[in-house]
């Protein structure tokens, strides 16, 4: 009885730590790795939307091309922030999506604080699509209004060394940009 208690705890704890595996992302940057936690729990759709993205390849190269110091670094314009792309504009970087349709908002009681991932978006609150953001510090304005989906858990030092652009717009002239984005 005791073996079997035993190998039942061994095969939960190996589906549980290969599951947990299949939520955390690699955020390759100039700087270093960084990691993070996705919550499909809490919104399912922007984290297979992220995780669709992400592993086809479509953040590599992608700029953050508005950072606000002590605010945000915000990145994933695929289509005109991509600077492997024939179509990079870093004018209008910050203006497209993907060729995806759009997510709906996913709200919850997630907290914007340092570290958080969430979904960028326009007025609209259904209008989130490839675009995200990485809070610096705190910012409890943006709770249950933007759709916070994972948070960095290892390398926020590499993130706050991201350059960051002019103090009121954070549009960046040279910007730092994703090296790769995979799930590990």
């Amino acid at each position: 009885m005791k073996r079997i208690i035993y190998l039942f705890i061994v095969l939960f704890s190996l589906v549980s730590t290969n599951t947990m595996a299949k939520d955390i992302m690699i955020l390759k940057l100039t700087y270093g790795e960084v990691e993070i936690e996705l919550y499909p729990d809490k919104a399912p759709n922007h984290v297979k939307r992220f995780k669709e993205l992400a592993n086809s390849g479509k953040y590599d190269g992608v700029v953050f091309h508005r950072v606000i110091d002590g605010f945000m670094a915000q990145t994933g314009d695929v289509k005109f922030g991509n600077s492997n792309s024939s179509e990079f504009n870093l004018a209008l970087a910050g203006t497209g999506g993907s060729e995806l349709p759009n997510v709906k908002a996913e709200f919850t009681d997630i907290a914007h604080t340092r570290g958080i991932l969430s979904a960028a978006r326009s007025a609209d609150p259904d209008s989130a699509n490839s675009q995200f953001f990485i809070c610096f510090e705190s910012a409890p304005h943006l709770d249950r209004q933007y759709s916070a989906f994972g948070k960095v858990i290892k390398g926020m030092e590499f993130v706050d060394k991201i350059k960051k652009g002019e103090p009121n717009s954070g549009a960046v002239s040279n910007p730092d940009k994703i090296i790769s984005l995979k799930s590990k």
